[in-house]
């Protein structure tokens, strides 16, 4: 918990969505706004194989909804084009150079990174990264054969090492929210479900109902 105090700015809930079109059932324009209405707070733009200039452009498409509902806006890979988005900050790919992320954004930008090994949780620094996200937590079909899943011990253990909040991705769904805040995650990162969901406004707040429940529960 003292992770989570320490970068009491990140977006509340802790419920990271992260997009992919190819995935979507309706326009991704649709699903966030969805998404949106049902509480999220922290959208990441992971669109990778469009060319830079139409993430960006698909970014500022969304800023208008993201900022109407005071949530925060990412960029999925290249601090660069979170910097000519607009956006409110970056999600880094593992080993990636938070270093030179930071130099570029400021401190006032949130930046995050992804990690698999407790290694490099424990190589983060907190005065350049504000989050973690760790996975696969579970096999997940968003991205079949992406690595071995962590699950709950292995979650557990890059939490410990962590020097800031770990939210888990991979094979996220509301029976598992609680297994994995139990075990040290402070939120959770979701794409397929949320992505595939035929209501995904109801899909986000099933998410939150559970992350909730499952962190009130760790206060006790």
């Amino acid at each position: 918990m003292a992770a989570t105090l320490r970068h009491s700015r990140l977006p509340d809930p802790p419920l990271f969505l992260v997009t992919d079109r190819r995935q979507a059932r309706r326009p991704l324009t649709e699903v966030v706004a969805a998404a949106l209405a049902g509480g999220c707070r922290w959208v990441s733009l992971r669109e990778k194989d469009l060319p830079d200039d139409e993430q960006v452009l698909l970014a500022r498409r969304l800023l208008p909804k993201i900022r109407a509902a005071g949530a925060r806006l990412l960029i999925h890979g290249e601090t660069a084009l979170a910097g000519l988005a607009g956006a409110d900050g970056v999600h880094l790919p593992a080993g990636a150079d938070a270093a030179a992320a930071r130099a570029q954004l400021g401190r006032g930008k949130l930046i995050g990174i992804s990690i698999h090994t407790v290694g490099e949780a424990a190589a983060i620094e907190p005065t350049r990264v504000d989050y973690a996200l760790a996975g696969p937590a579970f096999e997940t079909p968003s991205k079949p054969g992406y690595g071995p899943e962590i699950g709950r011990k292995g979650l557990a253990e890059i939490a410990r090492a962590a020097p800031v909040p770990v939210l888990a991705i991979g094979g996220i769904n509301t029976l598992r929210v609680a297994e994995l805040i139990a075990a040290g995650a402070s939120g959770v990162a979701v794409m397929g479900a949320v992505m595939r969901a035929a209501d995904p406004e109801r899909e986000i707040r099933g998410l939150i109902a559970a992350l909730n429940g499952a962190l009130a529960i760790g206060r006790e």
